[in-house]
This record gives structure tokens, sequence and C-alpha cells, in this order.
């Protein structure tokens, strides 16, 4: 392996790469072998049931109404998402209309069973909860829900004793709560530590680690599993690191784009259950997937990772 040349690979080339192994048949395959050869999978700590590491963001790319062509390119979306090993996707009755889309699409294409779906409830009041997340069922199309949410911690007392009623009823599997800015990292801090929740959802990435003090060893030690939201920063990463090529040490790693080198740095933290980057372009979803194969870093190699694209 050379490893004295800077790596020069752009995005689009890699995107260009990965789909020329796709259509040959030789994209590593979702299975039980090494982690090299299938999808990076963690545990789900209060089940134990596993879930692929990369997920789909569906935050303003799904919420397309009833344009056809862009319902086409996300169909193609969802197809290739589920062809290479992924299942986890997130939404919210917050953004517009993509959990009917999600909910049209997924039963066009006959994958809910091989979806985990996740949705949140945004409202304020036990009856309007109630109402919000019957909506979310039925534009999702699923009589149960994997993953029900308190959406930024909207009205979240009230609304955790509904999601904990409706788990015992078996309408939902798992409950969290969510937030997408790190000011409200003391208030998450509080309740991961005083209710007995599933999942807790916040941002993290490569520019913004407040979550490595408290919240992201907290759900280790209270058995939580952990989505991330806002990896690329809403394209803030790319900007920073446009026309700078990666390290040639990335080839160690199987990271062929910068999009892989943030999303590694942050699947290689083990509390990471599972990253979702929001896209609904399919190039940029097979460049996203490729993330998840192939070797992590270790604590030592994320420093250098954070320190590299730091100097950018």
């Amino acid at each position: 392996m050379n490893t004295t040349a800077p790596l020069r690979f752009s995005r689009r080339r890699f995107l260009q790469m990965a789909l020329a192994i796709c259509a040959g048949g030789l994209w590593p395959k979702r299975g039980l072998g090494a982690q090299t050869d299938r999808l990076l999978h963690r545990r789900i700590p209060a089940s134990g049931e596993l879930l692929p590491a990369v997920g789909l963001g569906t935050y303003r790319v799904f919420d397309v109404h009833d344009d056809a062509a862009a319902r086409a390119r996300l169909e193609t979306v969802l197809r290739r998402f589920v062809a290479l090993g992924g299942s986890v996707i997130d939404s919210s009755p917050m953004y517009g209309s993509a959990e009917a889309v999600v909910g049209d699409l997924s039963a066009a294409l006959g994958l809910r069973e091989r979806l985990f779906l996740a949705t949140k409830v945004w409202t304020t009041g036990r009856a309007a909860g109630i109402r919000q997340m019957e909506d979310s069922l039925r534009r999702m199309r699923t009589p149960v829900m994997d993953l029900m949410q308190i959406h930024n911690l909207v009205d979240w007392r009230t609304q955790l004793e509904t999601l904990r009623a409706w788990k015992r009823e078996g309408r939902i599997r798992y409950i969290g709560i969510t937030h997408y800015v790190p000011g409200a990292f003391d208030e998450l801090e509080a309740i991961m530590k005083g209710e007995r929740i599933d999942f807790v959802q916040l941002p993290y990435s490569i520019a913004t680690r407040d979550a490595e003090r408290s919240l992201l060893p907290l759900a280790q030690q209270r058995g939580i599993a952990v989505l991330v939201n806002r990896p690329y920063e809403q394209g803030a990463l790319f900007h920073r690191v446009r026309g700078r090529p990666l390290p040639p040490w990335a080839n160690d790693y199987g990271i062929a784009s910068w999009g892989q080198y943030f999303l590694k740095f942050i699947l290689a933290h083990p509390a990471v259950t599972c990253v979702i980057p929001a896209t609904g372009k399919p190039r940029h979803l097979e460049d996203n997937m490729g993330a998840g194969f192939g070797r992590l870093p270790d604590a030592a190699a994320r420093e250098r990772m954070a320190d590299y694209f730091m100097r950018s």
C-alpha cells in the first residue's frame, strides 16, 4: 500500500467507483461474517437486538409531497439503502411530508419488514400527542412503530407517560428522547439519569464533540442506544475541507471520501449505535453506506483524524 502520496479521491470519484462496483455485484454483502465484509452492526442495549450502524435521515430531503420525479429518486435511495444492509430510517411530523413519503415508498417496494422505522412526537398535551402519534402510524403505514422519540424534549414528561403505555400495549417497541443542539445536553443528561429510556438522539460530529464529555459515557453506563444526527453539520464540514486531499493513512480504514471520514470518526466511538445522515441522492447514499464497511479507527487514530480535520 502506498502511504506516501496523498489520497486524492473526490466524493464524486468515489461514488463513480462505488456504483461500478455495485453494478458488478462486488459490494460487500450483509451477513454474519467479519466486520470487513458486512455492514457494521451495533446492539441496542435494552434488548440486544442488532441494528445496522448507518441509517437514513429524512429531514428536508424526504419532504417532497407529490413530486413524481423526486419520489422516483427517493425510491432508488430506499431500494439501495436496504440492498446495502440498511434498515434505520428516522423521521418526524416536523419534517413536512417525510413520514408519508417513507410510508408510501416502503409499502410500494414491500420493504416494511426490512426497516426499523423511527419517528417522533412533537406537541404539547396528552391528547394532542396521541393524535399525532396515531397520524404518524397511519402515514408511515405501520401498526407498530419501532422507535418513538420525544422531539426536542417538547412536553417530555407528558409524552413519556404515553410512550410507556404504548410500549406496554405493543404499539411501539422502543422509546427515546432527542435534541439537535448541544445547549440541550444538560436536560438530556438529567432525563437519561432519572428516567428509563431506550434511545437518545443527539448531535455529534468531528467538529462538535460536546457529547463525549458526559452524554456518550452516560449512555454506555445506563444502557441507552445512541442515534447521531447532524453528522455533517448540514454540509458545513464539507465546505471546510473543500479542495483538500484526504490524508494518505485514510486508506488504512477503507476511507475513500470526506463523507466516510466524518462518519467513521463517529462510528468508531463505542457508545454510538447508529448515525443517520439525511440524503435524497443515490450517489450520496452509496457513499454514506460505504462508511459502515471495513476497519474502524481506534482512539488514537480518531484523535489523529480530528487533528487533521481541525488544521483544514
